[in-house]
């Protein structure tokens, strides 16, 4: 069984709907999300957390498609550019501004999706959030572990729900162990090829409402990051779990590629 993995990330698309920061015009929010501030500190969150670990993938069978506005200013338009020639995983879709996001996310993976796949593992990205480098290579083992179940409806999603919540702020970095469901970093929603629906199409904090979802809950496969730009500013529910001094550190640099010490310099004050 052929499957796909294919996921969205959204780079300041300049849309109406589908964020939990709304605005009444398409003036007002590309006034918020083209701010210089903004992008500069959007940047340097997608680069320096969300990127190494993309590029460092054990399994690099995956696309994912950096979705953003044709009007993007520059520099960031052209660095974006440059990435998908560094990274050959990484596809690049200027859509234009549209009144409803879900077509506008079906507008950008559509052209990307493999005729000869049997399955497509969609997954969601934000640009300031991580998965860990083994993260595509288990989303494919995990899905042939419980594939009798995708066939009874053709959907399916796999839940890797353990990982470390990133707190960045004035003053500094904290890491907190966390298993949190469905909440969308790590999340995979398997369908039929055939459908017009994408990871984007289901509300994650409802996914059982459609279809049966299996929660991983290790090895640490995520970093969710909290900070003053984030779409959503809290941790959420879910349920702690313990890790020996120190750990927190070495996860960073085993499952994510990151180092904290280059973290804090890059990102603290930021917010």
């Amino acid at each position: 069984m052929k499957v796909q993995m294919l996921g969205l990330c959204r780079f300041s698309y300049l849309g109406l709907r589908g964020f939990q920061t709304d605005h009444d015009s398409i003036e007002a929010r590309r006034a918020y999300l083209y701010d210089p501030l903004r992008l500069a500190r959007r940047w340097l969150w997608f680069t320096e957390v969300a990127l190494p670990a993309w590029a460092r993938q054990t399994d690099p069978d995956f696309t994912l498609v950096i979705m953003t506005g044709p009007d993007l200013p520059e520099p960031y338009l052209s660095r974006l550019r440059e990435l998908t020639e560094q990274i050959p995983q990484l596809r690049l879709e200027l859509v234009r501004p549209m009144q409803h996001h879900l077509p506008a996310c079906r507008a950008a993976i559509a052209p990307h999706i493999d005729p000869e796949a049997e399955v497509i593992g969609h997954f969601r990205h934000d640009d300031d959030d991580a998965v860990a480098v083994d993260y595509i290579a288990s989303a494919r083992k995990d899905f042939n572990r419980v594939k009798g179940l995708w066939k009874v409806e053709q959907r399916l999603a796999l839940d890797h729900s353990r990982g470390l919540i990133l707190k960045a702020g004035a003053g500094g970095l904290t890491l907190t162990p966390r298993i949190c469901h469905n909440m969308g970093v790590a999340l995979t929603i398997f369908l039929a090829p055939d459908m017009a629906e994408t990871a984007l199409t289901y509300d994650h904090s409802k996914l059982p409402q459609w279809m049966p979802v299996v929660s991983i809950t290790r090895p640490v496969m995520f970093l969710r990051s909290i900070h003053a730009d984030s779409d959503s500013g809290d941790i959420g529910p879910g349920l702690p779990w313990e890790i020996e001094e120190g750990g927190t550190d070495r996860l960073l640099k085993q499952r994510f590629g990151l180092k904290r010490a280059a973290l804090e310099k890059s990102l603290t004050g930021l917010s």
